[in-house]
Protein backbone atom coordinates (compact mmCIF):
# COMPACT_ATOMS: atom_id res chain seq x y z
CA UNK A 1 0.00 0.00 0.00
CA UNK A 2 2.81 2.41 0.90
CA UNK A 3 4.37 1.63 -2.47
CA UNK A 4 1.20 2.76 -4.24
CA UNK A 5 1.08 6.02 -2.27
CA UNK A 6 4.73 6.69 -3.18
CA UNK A 7 3.80 6.53 -6.85
CA UNK A 8 1.70 9.66 -6.29
CA UNK A 9 4.16 11.52 -4.03
CA UNK A 10 3.98 14.59 -6.31
CA UNK A 11 0.45 15.07 -4.95
CA UNK A 12 1.48 14.93 -1.26
CA UNK A 13 0.57 18.60 -0.73
CA UNK A 14 -3.02 17.80 -1.75
CA UNK A 15 -3.39 15.20 1.04
CA UNK A 16 -4.48 12.51 -1.39
CA UNK A 17 -5.90 9.55 0.53
CA UNK A 18 -4.94 5.89 0.18
CA UNK A 19 -8.42 5.18 -1.22
CA UNK A 20 -7.86 7.79 -3.93
CA UNK A 21 -4.51 6.27 -4.90
CA UNK A 22 -6.12 2.81 -5.09
CA UNK A 23 -8.89 4.17 -7.32
CA UNK A 24 -6.24 5.78 -9.54
CA UNK A 25 -4.52 2.40 -9.88
CA UNK A 26 -7.79 0.65 -10.82
CA UNK A 27 -8.41 3.36 -13.41
CA UNK A 28 -4.88 2.94 -14.82
CA UNK A 29 -5.38 -0.82 -15.20
CA UNK A 30 -8.77 -0.29 -16.88
CA UNK A 31 -7.22 2.14 -19.38
CA UNK A 32 -4.38 -0.28 -20.15
CA UNK A 33 -6.78 -3.17 -20.61
CA UNK A 34 -9.16 -1.31 -22.96
CA UNK A 35 -6.39 0.55 -24.78
CA UNK A 36 -5.80 -2.59 -26.82
CA UNK A 37 -9.27 -2.23 -28.40
CA UNK A 38 -9.93 1.52 -28.35
CA UNK A 39 -7.28 4.20 -28.40
CA UNK A 40 -7.86 5.89 -25.03
CA UNK A 41 -4.28 7.15 -24.68
CA UNK A 42 -1.29 6.68 -26.97
CA UNK A 43 0.53 3.35 -26.65
CA UNK A 44 3.64 5.17 -25.44
CA UNK A 45 1.86 7.00 -22.61
CA UNK A 46 -0.08 3.86 -21.60
CA UNK A 47 3.04 2.50 -19.88
CA UNK A 48 2.80 2.50 -16.08
CA UNK A 49 5.21 5.24 -15.04
CA UNK A 50 4.34 7.48 -17.96
CA UNK A 51 0.58 7.16 -17.60
CA UNK A 52 0.69 8.08 -13.91
CA UNK A 53 2.76 11.20 -14.43
CA UNK A 54 1.45 12.33 -17.83
CA UNK A 55 -2.25 11.69 -17.22
CA UNK A 56 -3.21 10.90 -13.62
CA UNK A 57 -0.99 13.31 -11.64
CA UNK A 58 -1.24 15.95 -14.36
CA UNK A 59 -5.05 15.86 -14.15
CA UNK A 60 -5.22 15.58 -10.35
CA UNK A 61 -3.23 18.77 -9.76
CA UNK A 62 -6.21 20.94 -10.75
CA UNK A 63 -8.38 19.87 -7.81
CA UNK A 64 -7.37 22.99 -5.85
CA UNK A 65 -9.03 25.13 -8.52
CA UNK A 66 -12.28 23.17 -8.69
CA UNK A 67 -15.26 24.88 -7.07
CA UNK A 68 -16.39 22.20 -4.60
CA UNK A 69 -19.48 24.13 -3.50
CA UNK A 70 -21.30 23.81 -6.83
CA UNK A 71 -23.64 20.96 -7.79
CA UNK A 72 -21.76 20.11 -10.97
CA UNK A 73 -18.45 20.58 -12.71
CA UNK A 74 -18.00 20.04 -16.47
CA UNK A 75 -15.22 18.49 -18.57
CA UNK A 76 -15.60 19.81 -22.13
CA UNK A 77 -14.04 16.95 -24.10
CA UNK A 78 -12.94 14.35 -21.62
CA UNK A 79 -11.64 11.65 -24.00
CA UNK A 80 -10.51 8.80 -21.78
CA UNK A 81 -11.53 10.69 -18.63
CA UNK A 82 -8.71 13.19 -18.15
CA UNK A 83 -9.23 15.28 -16.15
CA UNK A 84 -12.94 14.51 -15.48
CA UNK A 85 -12.68 10.96 -14.10
CA UNK A 86 -9.61 11.88 -12.04
CA UNK A 87 -11.45 14.83 -10.50
CA UNK A 88 -14.51 12.60 -9.87
CA UNK A 89 -12.28 10.10 -8.01
CA UNK A 90 -10.86 12.87 -5.83
CA UNK A 91 -14.29 14.38 -5.16
CA UNK A 92 -15.65 10.96 -4.14
CA UNK A 93 -12.91 10.57 -1.56
CA UNK A 94 -13.33 14.16 -0.35
CA UNK A 95 -16.97 13.18 0.39
CA UNK A 96 -18.31 16.10 -1.64
CA UNK A 97 -21.75 15.95 -3.24
CA UNK A 98 -20.67 17.16 -6.64
CA UNK A 99 -21.41 15.58 -10.02
CA UNK A 100 -18.88 15.65 -12.84
CA UNK A 101 -20.43 16.09 -16.29
CA UNK A 102 -18.30 14.42 -18.96
CA UNK A 103 -18.77 15.42 -22.61
CA UNK A 104 -17.40 12.90 -25.10
CA UNK A 105 -18.51 12.39 -28.72
CA UNK A 106 -17.02 8.91 -29.16
CA UNK A 107 -19.42 6.06 -28.40
CA UNK A 108 -16.59 3.70 -27.38
CA UNK A 109 -14.97 6.19 -25.03
CA UNK A 110 -18.35 7.16 -23.56
CA UNK A 111 -19.08 3.48 -22.83
CA UNK A 112 -15.66 3.15 -21.21
CA UNK A 113 -16.31 6.23 -19.03
CA UNK A 114 -19.63 4.78 -17.84
CA UNK A 115 -17.95 1.46 -17.08
CA UNK A 116 -15.24 3.20 -15.01
CA UNK A 117 -17.85 5.30 -13.19
CA UNK A 118 -19.87 2.19 -12.26
CA UNK A 119 -16.84 0.23 -11.08
CA UNK A 120 -15.43 3.10 -8.98
CA UNK A 121 -18.89 4.34 -7.86
CA UNK A 122 -18.27 7.85 -9.18
CA UNK A 123 -20.81 10.64 -9.37
CA UNK A 124 -20.64 11.40 -13.08
CA UNK A 125 -22.94 11.87 -16.03
CA UNK A 126 -21.61 11.05 -19.49
CA UNK A 127 -22.99 13.14 -22.35
CA UNK A 128 -22.29 11.28 -25.58
CA UNK A 129 -22.55 14.37 -27.76
CA UNK A 130 -20.70 17.32 -29.19
CA UNK A 131 -20.42 19.99 -26.48
CA UNK A 132 -20.69 22.68 -29.16
CA UNK A 133 -24.31 21.64 -29.74
CA UNK A 134 -25.28 22.15 -26.08
CA UNK A 135 -26.64 25.56 -25.09
CA UNK A 136 -27.52 27.42 -21.90
CA UNK A 137 -25.29 25.15 -19.80
CA UNK A 138 -25.10 25.91 -16.07
CA UNK A 139 -22.26 24.50 -13.99
CA UNK A 140 -19.56 25.31 -11.45
CA UNK A 141 -16.04 24.74 -12.71
CA UNK A 142 -15.41 24.12 -16.41
CA UNK A 143 -12.25 22.24 -17.37
CA UNK A 144 -10.51 21.31 -20.59
CA UNK A 145 -7.35 19.34 -21.21
CA UNK A 146 -5.95 18.66 -24.69
CA UNK A 147 -9.32 19.61 -26.13
CA UNK A 148 -9.25 22.61 -28.51
CA UNK A 149 -7.15 25.79 -28.96
CA UNK A 150 -7.82 28.43 -26.29
CA UNK A 151 -9.74 30.89 -28.52
CA UNK A 152 -12.16 28.10 -29.49
CA UNK A 153 -12.69 27.11 -25.84
CA UNK A 154 -13.20 30.72 -24.71
CA UNK A 155 -15.73 31.25 -27.49
CA UNK A 156 -17.57 28.07 -26.52
CA UNK A 157 -17.76 29.00 -22.83
CA UNK A 158 -18.78 32.56 -23.67
CA UNK A 159 -21.60 31.52 -26.00
CA UNK A 160 -22.84 28.16 -24.72
CA UNK A 161 -22.63 28.53 -20.94
CA UNK A 162 -25.35 30.41 -19.12
CA UNK A 163 -23.37 30.40 -15.88
CA UNK A 164 -20.11 28.97 -14.50
CA UNK A 165 -17.66 29.73 -11.68
CA UNK A 166 -14.29 29.34 -13.38
CA UNK A 167 -12.51 27.73 -16.32
CA UNK A 168 -9.36 25.61 -15.88
CA UNK A 169 -7.04 25.10 -18.84
CA UNK A 170 -3.81 23.11 -19.21
CA UNK A 171 -1.15 25.13 -21.01
CA UNK A 172 1.75 23.37 -22.73
CA UNK A 173 5.19 24.41 -23.96
CA UNK A 174 3.93 27.20 -26.19
CA UNK A 175 1.41 28.28 -23.55
CA UNK A 176 2.95 31.69 -22.76
CA UNK A 177 2.91 32.74 -26.39
CA UNK A 178 -0.61 31.36 -26.87
CA UNK A 179 -1.81 33.30 -23.83
CA UNK A 180 -0.19 36.53 -25.08
CA UNK A 181 -1.93 36.15 -28.44
CA UNK A 182 -5.24 35.33 -26.76
CA UNK A 183 -5.10 38.45 -24.58
CA UNK A 184 -5.12 40.60 -27.71
CA UNK A 185 -8.74 39.54 -28.29
CA UNK A 186 -9.97 38.64 -24.82
CA UNK A 187 -10.09 40.30 -21.40
CA UNK A 188 -9.34 37.56 -18.90
CA UNK A 189 -9.22 37.62 -15.12
CA UNK A 190 -6.94 34.69 -14.35
CA UNK A 191 -4.21 33.17 -12.20
CA UNK A 192 -1.40 30.85 -13.29
CA UNK A 193 0.05 27.85 -11.49
CA UNK A 194 3.19 25.98 -12.50
CA UNK A 195 2.59 22.41 -13.59
CA UNK A 196 3.73 19.59 -11.29
CA UNK A 197 4.53 17.33 -14.22
CA UNK A 198 6.32 19.49 -16.78
CA UNK A 199 8.86 22.30 -16.48
CA UNK A 200 7.44 24.14 -19.47
CA UNK A 201 3.75 23.82 -18.66
CA UNK A 202 1.29 25.65 -16.42
CA UNK A 203 -2.36 25.74 -15.42
CA UNK A 204 -4.63 28.65 -16.14
CA UNK A 205 -7.52 29.36 -13.77
CA UNK A 206 -9.83 31.86 -15.48
CA UNK A 207 -12.41 33.58 -13.26
CA UNK A 208 -14.01 35.74 -15.93
CA UNK A 209 -13.71 36.29 -19.67
CA UNK A 210 -14.96 38.87 -22.10
CA UNK A 211 -14.37 39.32 -25.80
CA UNK A 212 -12.73 42.65 -26.65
Amino acid sequence: MEDIIKLYSLLDHLNVSRETCLDFEIFVSMIQERNQEINIVSKETAKNDIIRQRHIIDSAQIVDFVDLNSNTTTDLGTGGGMPGIIVAIMIKNLKKNLKVNLYEKSHHKSSFLREVSRKLKLQTEVFEKNIFESKEIETGTVMARAFKPIPVILDLVDKNFKSYKNLILFMGKSGKKTLEDTLKNWDLEYTEKKSLTSEDSFLLNIKSLKKK
